[in-house]
């Protein structure tokens, strides 16, 4: 059975130790961009492991073509799904994510097959999950609800990076 396949992967999210740098890189090497930066981002509810902990996290995302590029960088040494995977100083590729109309029903199958959700979170009226599928595809797989506000967030984007013309600020806030 198909766990995700009806849904495809809008996003590839990198763990990275400067924000604006890996925004730059991006931007410099695929023409990503521009980048929307929410820094020292706080949820509304937050769970790692089952317990309330949440680190101190920036994030930048831009469209490189019709992907969606997250970065996040780890402001301080809490326990994390991102310092489960790289310790100070490392970076790389950490998760790739989908968007789910069903956000439980989503969640509860891929826990069926399973997979453990190490971080559950609540932000700006969307659901989302970090679930530990690193033992089957070596990064972690973030389902992520779809009202219909964060789509049209996520299209404004889009239309940004399709207007833009490269110059000017890489990245916004």
């Amino acid at each position: 059975m198909m766990l995700l396949g009806r849904y495809p992967i809008f996003q590839y999210a990198y763990f990275v130790n400067d924000l604006d740098e890996a925004a730059h890189k991006w931007h410099k090497l695929f023409g990503a961009g521009p980048f929307f930066a929410a820094r020292h981002h706080r949820c509304d509810e937050f769970h790692y492991r089952g317990e309330p902990i949440e680190a101190d996290v920036s994030y930048a995302f831009a469209y490189c073509g019709d992907t969606q590029i997250q970065l996040v960088q780890q402001h301080d040494d809490q326990p994390s799904i991102y310092r489960d995977m790289f310790a100070l100083g490392e970076e790389g590729l950490h998760h790739i994510a989908t968007l789910v109309t069903d956000f439980d029903a989503e969640l509860q199958r891929i826990e069926d097959m399973g997979f453990e959700t190490a971080c559950r979170l609540y932000a700006d009226r969307v659901d989302a999950a970090y679930v530990d599928t690193r033992a089957l595809i070596g990064y972690f797989t973030e389902l992520h609800g779809d009202p219909v506000h964060i789509l049209g967030t996520f299209a404004n984007w889009k239309r940004s990076h399709e207007l833009w013309d490269g110059a000017g600020e890489v990245v916004l806030g």
